[in-house]
This record gives C-alpha cells, structure tokens and sequence, in this order.
C-alpha cells in the first residue's frame, strides 16, 4: 500500500476522489489547500484530515506520493518542495511553465532515486490499449497521418459561472482562460501520441486568441489563446495534426491513416470509448444520405457518423467499480501505475523523459512555435 496526500482541493480533485475507492492500495491520509475556507469544506465531504499547512504535509513521513493539484504557476515550487522532501510526486498538467523549469524538476527526482509523474492519465486507458492492439497487430498496416482533436465547445457562452464539482467547489473559468485551453488540454491528445508512436522530432505551431472577450468577468484581464493547431514528425515517421480549442464544436476523437485502412477512436477521454475500424473511402448509404444533406444544405450537420465496423473490447471479468464521472477520465489510475512502478523500482512510461518531453510539446504547442526542433527525446517503449 502507498500513502498519498493531495495538495489542492479545487475542483478537480473531485475528478481524482471519484475513483480512489476502486484502487484499495491507495490511501489518501491528508489533504491540504492554501484556501483556508475551501479545505475544511472538502475534508468534511469526504472525511478526511487537513494539514495545518504545506510543510506539515510535506514533512509527514507517512506520505509516499505528493499529488499536486494546484494551479499551473504553483506546480513547480510545490513540485520542488517535495522532492526535496523526499516525496514521490504526481502532478497535474502541465509539470511547470517553462521547459528549464520541468528541467530542474526531472533532474532532482533522478539525483534523489523518486519518481515524478503527471497526467493526464487518459492514455492509460482501456481505450488506449485497444487502440494499440489493433496497430501492433497490423490491423492498419504501417500508420503514416494522425489528425487528432481536443475542442472543448464554447464553454465561455455557457453558464460556467455555475458549475460547481461534487464537493461544491465553483469551476475556475476565469483561470482557464487566462492560463489555456492548450496547456490545460493538449496533453490529453499528445499523451495519447507519444504513447502509440513515440518521441517527436520537430513541429510546426499557431496559436491565437480568437475570442477576446469571455464575458464581464475577464475584461480587462490578459487572456490566453483559445485556438491552436500543430503539426508533428515523429522520429518514427508519423505525420499527426492536432488542433486545440475553446470555441468549435466538442470534438475529442483521434482518427489514424494507415496503409490498410483508418481507425477513429471518438473520445479521448472516455476511458472505454467506442474504436472504430474501416477502409479509407468506405462509405455507409447513411453516410451518403447525409454528404448530400448537407451538400444541399452547405453546411455540416451538428453530429459525425463513423465509418466501419466498431472493434469489441476483450470480455473480461468487471469488478465493481465506481465509474469515473463527470469525467469518464480515471484519474486515479496514473497514481496506481505509480504506486505499482515504486513498488517494482521500475519507472512508469509517463515519467522522466517522457514527461519532460511531453512538457516541451505542449509549451511549443502553446506558444505556436513555428519550425521547431524538439531538444528533447526518449526511448520509445510500451506505455
């Protein structure tokens, strides 16, 4: 069993609470949150000690695994100070602002023997395994384009102001905006990439803030870019595009072209989400029906048809789980790969190297670099 403590009760730990209970060699023995209002109502939700501060936490010998859930500007002195403290440490995207500063980071857990890792943990999922099984088993024949999408929808015309997580804490809009969408949610496609076609050559970026104005609540404060696209060259020779953004319509899905055929994965972030499989120009009689509606129409319709045949997951024996919502993200399962990787004193694919790599991916993505050679790599190897 691992002891982990939570740093951050914000709304997203209400993601990572929602599955704790299905990993039993987890034990979360203490949260603690700088909002002195905010903590004490989510330790009495769940029922669960406060520490009186960072350093009482960090100093806890009880703690193996620190999960930083802070905001971005706060992960990497939180980081840091726990590693110092001899924590192995799990942190929420991205590791830090600046690549020297994931540097630092990844440095001082190698001098130290700890494990740092990050999420997102979606590329862990049972998704994600099918999807490799059928490329590994050549199902597609040599993969060559990736179009990958991670548009939110609109969420600044919705009323977000609102929405408040299971323990009550509100959504931090506001924060989201000014931070990205792209370092807020690009890793959930790029882990997903890294993890099938390993480490990333060069690639070229934009980025763009193509709706300036969020409502009363952000005038007049600096706004991030809503909007970014980028194109990627793997080292293994795979060509992907990856758009990023907080105003097309929701759309999470993942299609690759390979020398057989195309298979689409329609929710990145629906840790069972249906696959699906089919020839390139294969095309149902509805799928024609619809090209011509909207031909007639000159527009697209507000739903996608997937073509082929979708791929079975393996019968297997289901536990009792508790499901991941609102999420369908188990965010607690990265934490479990980590527990498991100390345990065994084998690192886990989304850590080191890989997590640094991932890191410069999203910050180049993020600044639309144009024309840049990744500076960092890894040994590509089963995630």
């Amino acid at each position: 069993m691992k002891n982990i403590a939570f740093v951050g009760t914000g709304y997203v730990a209400d993601y990572y609470m929602r599955t704790l209970e299905n990993y039993p060699d987890l034990r979360l023995v203490g949260v603690w949150d700088r909002d002195s209002q905010r903590l004490p109502v989510f330790c009495r939700f769940y029922k669960i000690r406060p520490y009186d501060s960072l350093e009482a936490l960090l100093s806890d010998r009880e703690v193996d695994i620190v999960i930083n859930l802070t905001t971005p500007e706060s992960h990497f002195e939180i980081n840091r100070a726990a590693l110092e403290a001899g924590k192995h440490v799990y942190c929420e995207k991205p590791l830090a602002m600046s690549l020297e500063e994931a540097r630092i980071l990844i440095a001082l857990a190698a001098e130290r023997k700890l494990i740092i890792c990050g999420a997102p943990a979606n590329a862990l999922s049972d998704a994600f395994q099918l999807t490799r099984k059928q490329l590994d088993g050549g199902t597609l024949g040599k993969p060559t384009l990736v179009y990958a999408e991670m548009e939110d929808g609109p969420v600044f015309m919705s009323n977000w102001q609102k929405w408040k997580s299971r323990s009550g804490a509100p959504w931090p809009g506001v924060h989201e905006f000014e931070i990205g969408c792209t370092l807020e949610h690009a890793g959930y496609a790029l882990s997903w990439l890294v993890g099938l076609f390993g480490p990333v050559e060069r690639m070229s970026a934009f980025s763009a803030l193509t709706f300036p104005d969020k409502g009363k609540e952000t005038r007049n404060l600096k706004l991030a870019p809503d909007f970014s696209v980028g194109c990627l060259v793997f080292r293994s020779g795979v060509v992907a595009r990856l758009t990023c953004g907080l105003a097309a319509p929701r759309d999470r899905s993942m299609t690759i072209l390979g020398e057989k055929g195309m298979l689409t994965v329609r929710d990145l972030w629906d840790n069972r989400s249906p696959v699906n499989l089919a020839a390139h120009y294969q095309r149902s009689l509805l799928q024609k029906v619809v090209d011509g509606i909207e031909s007639r129409l000159g527009r697209r319709l507000p739903f996608r048809l997937y073509k082929g045949r979708t791929v079975p997951y393996p019968a297997a024996a289901q536990a009792a789980k508790l499901p991941a919502y609102p999420s369908q993200i188990d965010f607690m399962r990265g934490i479990q790969k980590q527990a498991e990787a100390i345990q065994s004193g084998q690192a886990p694919f989304f850590s080191g190297q890989v997590l640094l790599h991932l890191t410069e991916l999203v910050l180049n993505l993020h600044a639309g670099a144009h024309d840049y050679q990744l500076t960092t790599s890894f040994e590509a190897s089963e995630a």
